[in-house]
């Protein structure tokens, strides 16, 4: 069984473009993996907790010497490791906010930076611990070009999925949406139905 981890991260409740293209990618892997199983996550709806000096301390305390708040707080970035970890497929809305990812998408990424849980230090330099996953991510915005010398998310995003040992990355652009919606909506779709299943 296929299983399709689902992370939407945009704060318009409703009229995302960046929700309209995950939409689209889900029915696109469905259709080509009949058992597929959905987990989806929000960001946008239910944020995470941005990584601060407790979240620090909790991580890299014992499990066994957590104090009740500390194992709270690490339970979180351990639900989101193992989310990612068993996952196939992730499935991620982005859309821009003033040049880069939103806030609560960076959180995201920050509870699961974690070495020995998503990588590990070797005398060669990291190596990413989540193996196997490939990621599709839907790029959205009303005025930044999708790789363009402004666009200082999709860059990131990408290195730090590598980062986890997510190297097969794609991504499906609805950019310039403010500019020309409907040929930037339509360059999108025309991506999702081009997607490898």
């Amino acid at each position: 069984m296929t299983k399709i981890l689902r992370i939407d991260s945009s704060i318009q409740s409703a009229g995302s473009i960046s929700h309209k293209l995950t939409d689209q990618i889900i029915v696109r892997l469905q259709a080509a993996h009949a058992n597929a199983q959905v987990k989806t996550r929000d960001l946008g709806t239910d944020p995470v907790e941005a990584a601060d000096s407790n979240w620090l301390v909790a991580v890299n305390t014992p499990a066994d010497q957590r104090t009740d708040a500390q194992a709270k707080i690490a339970d979180l970035s351990d639900t989101l490791i193992a989310e990612v970890k068993e996952a196939d497929i992730l499935v991620i809305g982005m859309p821009i906010y003033n040049f880069t990812m939103p806030s609560q998408l960076k959180s995201w990424l920050d509870q699961m930076a974690r070495a020995g849980e998503t990588f590990k230090y070797t005398e060669n330099g990291p190596i990413g611990l989540v193996e196997g996953t490939r990621a599709i991510v839907a790029y959205s915005s009303g005025g930044t070009p999708f790789q363009s010398e402004i666009d200082f998310a999709s860059g990131y995003l990408k290195h730090m999925l590598g980062f986890f040992g997510i190297t097969d990355v794609q991504f499906v652009a609805s950019d310039r949406s403010a500019i020309d919606a409907e040929d930037s909506l339509k360059a999108a779709n025309n991506s999702i139905a081009e997607l490898a299943a």
